[in-house]
């Protein structure tokens, strides 16, 4: 069975999609049967593995309205070594749609169960709001994966954010939890930086993944290559701290279990 994980944050410009295609790269070179799906109606992490939004004849729309399964939306990025259900401006009126329907909330979760033998994770990468579309992805997943910047403005948000998953966990799925914080864009020579990561070690503990992803040119070119930057340039500091991210993800599901 699939563990499926949201990499979310209320935050804008945190580096969710990043972390979704980098992560999903990482765990498809270590073996790691992979599927991301698109919440997000600007349909980056649908361009960042190399597919093109605007010609894809199904896409995550079509799934939450069940007019298609994940089998046939499903695209493959072949270089990245992962599968996609792809997003592109159709998305933002499912928002509207999704609405009027029974189940509203349950959309994805459904959606997902038969394909859940096929992989052995999903990843979710929501957009930057609490939106009937995050909300999908929150009631399906097992747990969240939090990517932020070390900066003051990212503590305020996080408040918001693990109070949000404490709700859905009350009233609408159980099994959420968060499973770990990931530090990324982070400069070690940035005073302030290395004060916020210590006040999140501090706060929660072994909720922060060891690893730590440094701010890094190279995994903000790949997207306009149409690559996630593990494989653009596998050689980065980037990149590697992605892969050993993965690793880490992997020892992490496994004690969860």
């Amino acid at each position: 069975m699939a563990k499926i994980f949201c990499i979310a944050n209320q935050k804008g410009g945190v580096g969710k999609t990043t972390t979704s295609v980098n992560l999903a790269a990482g765990l498809a070179q270590i073996g790691q049967r992979v599927l991301i799906v698109d919440l997000d109606p600007q349909g980056n992490a649908t361009m960042g593995s190399g597919i093109d939004k605007r010609r894809l004849e199904l896409t995550v729309y079509d799934v939450l309205l069940e007019s298609a399964s994940i089998a046939e939306a499903r695209q493959r990025s072949e270089k990245a070594g992962y599968d996609v259900i792809g997003a592109n401006r159709e998305l933002a009126g499912a928002e509207v749609e999704l609405v009027q329907l029974e189940r509203r909330d349950q959309r994805l979760k459904a959606a997902l169960a038969p394909a859940a033998d096929d992989y052995d994770f999903v990843l979710i990468d929501c957009p930057p709001s609490l939106s009937l579309l995050t909300l999908n992805g929150l009631c399906a997943a097992h747990g969240v994966v939090v990517p932020m910047q070390c900066e003051y403005f990212a503590l305020e948000g996080l408040s918001d954010l693990v109070n949000t998953i404490k709700q859905v966990h009350a009233n609408l799925n159980p099994e959420l939890q968060i499973i770990g914080l990931l530090r990324v864009m982070f400069d070690a020579r940035i005073t302030l930086q290395q004060q916020v990561s210590e006040q999140l070690k501090a706060h929660f503990g072994e909720k922060v993944f060891n690893t730590v992803i440094p701010r890094n040119v190279r995994l903000a070119e790949a997207p306009s290559y149409g690559l996630p930057g593990v494989v653009f340039d596998p050689q980065s500091k980037g990149a590697q701290a992605f892969v050993e991210f993965a690793r880490e993800m992997v020892v992490r599901i496994e004690s969860l279990r």
